[in-house]
C-alpha cells in the first residue's frame, strides 16, 4: 500500500488470459467485478506495458499489470438486510441456525466489500443471531470465503455463541470438505503442516511463512481424473483461505482459483468461474441439548457441471 492511498498490485499478465479483454481478465484475476474493473480503467488506474487500455483491449501473455486500487477511508461495515435466494437453512432451531452458502456471498460485513452476507441474508428472512462477537459478525462462528460454498453455522443465542467459539478453538467440530485441484497429489493421501501468514508481498494474499500461525490440512484423494484430482479435504485448524494456501503450497491448487496460481486455460475449459472448494460436511454436538449433529451439503450446479466436464476430458 502506498502513501497515496492505494493498494498496489503488480504483475504479468498469465498465459491463460492471453486475448482475454481487459475487463473480463482482470476481473478474473483480482476478484474484481468488471463494473469495478471498468471504473479503475475510466480514472487510468491500470495499466498494461506502462499504457492505459481500454475495456476492449486484449491482453496479452507476458505483459506487465499494473492496477492501482483506492483506498477507502476506514469505516464500521453495517449488517445490511439483504435477501439471498438460493441460500437455504438446513438446520435451524431456537440457539443455532445452519445455511448452505451459495458462492459470491460473505460471511459477514467487511470494509470494502458490497455484496451480499449471511448476516445479512438471515437478518432478511427474519432470523434474529446472537448480538456477541463485533457489531458487523454478531452470531459468525466461523467462516468461508466468499467464493466457497457449503455448510457455515450461525449462533442465535448468547449461550450457542460462547459454547460454539469453544468448541471451534478446541477442534471438536469437524469440517469436510470437497476440492478439484489440479494434477494428481502424491502421495494420494496425505497431511499438509505447514504455518501460515500474510503473504508479504501481496496483501490480499496468505501463504506459507516461517513464524506464521500454526496450520494442519488432511487431504484423501477420492477420485484421480486426467488433469485433475477430487480430494477430500479435513481441516484441524481454521485459518484464513487454509485450503488454498495449502494445496498451492504443494502445486496443486483448487481449479479455477487464479488468486493462487491456478490455471486459468483448465478453469475455462471446466467452466469454472471461481474456486472449485465447497464446504460438504459439517458434524458437531449441539452447543446446548449436546446431541450430535451431522449435516451434508451437495455440489452445486457450477461445481457439479465443471465436475462432470473433468470426468469426460479425455
Amino acid at each position: 500500500m502506498t502513501a497515496s492511498g492505494f493498494e498496489e498490485r503488480h504483475l504479468p499478465v498469465p498465459e491463460g488470459l492471453h486475448g482475454e479483454r481487459v475487463d473480463v481478465g482482470v476481473a478474473r484475476l483480482l476478484g474484481l467485478s468488471r463494473t469495478r474493473v471498468d471504473q479503475l480503467i475510466a480514472q487510468e488506474l491500470i495499466r498494461i506495458d506502462g499504457q492505459v487500455p481500454t475495456k476492449s483491449t486484449r491482453l496479452k501473455a507476458g505483459a506487465w499489470l499494473e492496477v492501482h486500487l483506492p483506498v477507502a477511508a476506514p469505516r464500521e461495515p453495517a449488517v445490511v438486510p439483504t435477501p439471498v435466494a438460493d441460500m437455504a437453512v438446513v438446520y435451524d432451531d431456537p440457539d443455532i441456525v445452519v445455511v448452505d452458502k451459495p458462492p459470491g456471498v460473505a460471511a459477514h460485513p467487511s470494509p470494502g466489500w458490497e455484496g451480499p452476507t449471511v448476516v445479512g441474508a438471515l437478518a432478511a428472512a427474519g432470523f434474529r443471531i446472537a448480538t456477541s462477537g463485533a457489531a458487523e459478525r454478531q452470531g459468525v462462528v466461523h467462516r468461508l470465503d466468499v467464493g466457497t460454498s457449503g455448510l457455515m453455522v450461525v449462533a442465535k443465542s448468547e449461550r450457542a455463541y460462547s459454547a460454539l467459539k469453544r468448541a471451534f478453538r478446541e477442534r471438536s467440530v469437524r469440517k469436510i470438505y470437497h476440492a478439484l485441484v489440479q494434477g494428481h497429489p502424491d502421495p494420494v493421501r496425505g497431511t499438509i503442516d505447514a504455518p501460515i501468514d500474510r503473504h508479504p508481498v501481496h496483501d490480499y494474499r496468505f501463504a506459507v511463512v516461517a513464524g506464521g500461525k500454526p496450520s494442519v490440512t488432511h487431504y484423501t484423494t477420492l477420485e484421480a481424473l486426467p488433469a485433475a484430482s477430487l480430494l477430500e479435504i479435513e481441516l484441524e485448524t481454521g485459518r484464513t483461505h487454509q485450503i488454498r494456501v495449502h494445496m498451492a503450497a504443494i502445486r496443486h491448487p483448487c481449479v479455477g482459483d487464479l488468486t493462487y496460481g491456478a490455471d486459468p486455460t483448465l478453469a475455462a475449459r471446466l467452466g469454472v468461474q471461481r474456486q472449485w472448494l465447497h464446504a460438504v460436511r459439517l458434524s458437531f454436538d449441539h452447543p446446548i441439548l449436546g446431541d450430535p449433529l451431522d449435516l451434508t451439503s451437495p455440489y452445486p450446479g457450477d461445481l457439479a457441471a465443471a465436475l462432470d466436464r473433468a470426468r469426460r476430458a479425455a
